[in-house]
């Protein structure tokens, strides 16, 4: 069988342009190692970088989002009984309009509607994701009923195939709807990221989808996710499901030159095999190298971080999954191996950095994350703790918060000895 091996590639990303980013105060810089640019994914990226002004990482990401909802939900991978399929939610984002997000788009959708031209003419919807109702009918199964006579009979032909891909360039459209009460396309998306079966509970016409495969691309800036996605939708799933992805304006290219079809050809004809092995393939495991790697990273990825940031962070260790998934299957490879699942970590600690860069890393909790806040400036004492808040907090209120920094191993106490009698003093331990 032809592997993605076969053809020649580079073994490093290289000097792309890219604009450098700017971060700001009390923010880390962004980085993104060579490793998440490995195998077609990557390949793509480089070969199409000279031509648009779209950052590398939206085109890598949206290859790999694009790519899994084209192979199906056959293909699949296993942590225990728990079954991933090559599904990804994404969202790129930006500081500002200008961040070219959708161009990225526009080039990996050229590419996958060359490699499977049904994919691209049944299963890619641009907007219109509103409400649960209209999801489920995209993806609705059969339904049947009985005519005067009692005879069973199909009342709808349903959809047969079950992929759909969502791009969504208004994404805080979608967060403003699934904040209004009563609007139950939340937990309908949580479904279809986890299981793929969908269903509503209405009496009158219930609409119910076996198996669906969707995936999502959504649009948005950090100003407006910070706006609209609520507290409900950080803490209950909905926002841990998606990869956030810092993205922005890669160089100015005012000509917009064309991309070469003796350079999109190849690539268009790689991802077509690697979409035909895919389909063929089912249960796809780590090899022992690989596994070994999984075993380590494991505790880190499945403890998370704590408060509102852990929240937005906590499906990590499947996240890792689906994506090493999907680095093989672009390898054409029946194994994830070690470079798979150590591009699938590159790719994903820039999620985390990315969301970091979004939401901060607060707990949620405006006491404890006051009291952290100063520890990082000195360790203080209980009495200097107390007059952070001019005497306003109680003596249990700030117990409570300095316990629940305790218990995220965020902070620790230790005595001290004065002149007087002995202090208790707390410092940071991250």
């Amino acid at each position: 069988m032809l592997r993605n091996e076969d053809f020649e590639s580079t073994d490093r990303f290289g000097q792309l342009s890219r604009e450098p980013d700017t971060p700001e105060p009390g923010h880390n810089r962004l980085t993104l190692d060579d490793a998440a640019f490995y195998g077609l994914a990557g390949d793509l990226a480089r070969a199409v970088d000279p031509y648009t002004e779209a950052d590398p990482v939206a085109v890598l990401t949206g290859v790999l989002a694009g790519f899994g909802n084209c192979v199906g939900s056959g293909v699949h991978t296993k942590v225990g009984a728990t079954k991933h399929c090559a599904r990804l939610f994404v969202v790129h984002t930006g500081d500002t309009s200008a961040g070219r997000k959708g161009t990225a788009w526009s080039l990996v959708g050229e590419v996958l509607a060359g490699a499977e031209k049904d994919w691209s003419a049944h299963c890619l919807q641009h907007g219109g994701l509103s409400s649960a109702e209209g999801l489920i009918y995209r993806v609705r199964d059969l339904t049947e009923g009985l005519n005067r006579k009692g005879e069973r009979v199909t009342t709808d032909e349903g959809v047969a195939d079950k992929r759909l891909f969502v791009v969504e360039d208004e994404f805080a459209s979608v967060l403003t709807v699934i904040s209004r009460e009563g609007n139950n396309l939340s937990p309908v998306l949580r479904a279809a990221w986890d299981r793929g079966d969908l269903a509503t509970m209405t009496r009158n016409n219930p609409l119910k989808s076996t198996a669906a495969h969707i995936a999502i691309i959504g649009h948005i800036t950090k100003a407006e996710i910070l706006a609209r996605l609520d507290e409900t939708s950080k803490g209950n799933g909905f926002a841990n499901r998606f990869l956030f992805i810092h993205v922005k304006r890669s160089k100015e290219l005012p000509d917009g030159p064309i991309i070469p079809d003796e350079v999109l050809a190849p690539l268009i004809e790689r991802v077509r095999r690697a979409v035909v092995f895919a389909k063929t393939t089912g249960l796809v495991v780590r090899d022992a190298e690989a596994t070994t790697l999984w075993r380590e990273v494991y505790h880190k990825l499945s403890t998370g971080r704590p408060g509102l940031l852990g929240a937005v962070l906590g499906r990590a260790e499947a996240q890792v999954l689906r994506l090493s998934l999907l680095y093989a299957l672009l390898d054409c490879s029946e194994q994830i191996r070690f470079e798979h699942l150590e591009a699938a970590l590159d790719l994903w600690g820039y999620s985390e950095q990315s969301a970091v860069q979004i939401f901060g890393d607060r707990l949620g909790d405006p006491i404890a994350d006051k009291i952290r806040q100063a520890l990082r400036d000195k360790p203080l004492s209980d009495e200097e703790i107390y007059h952070l808040f001019n005497g306003h907090r109680d003596k249990a209120e700030l117990q409570r918060a300095k316990k629940l920094l305790v218990e995220y191993g965020l902070a620790d106490s230790y005595g001290e000895t004065t002149a007087g009698r002995a202090r208790t003093m707390w410092q940071l331990t991250v």
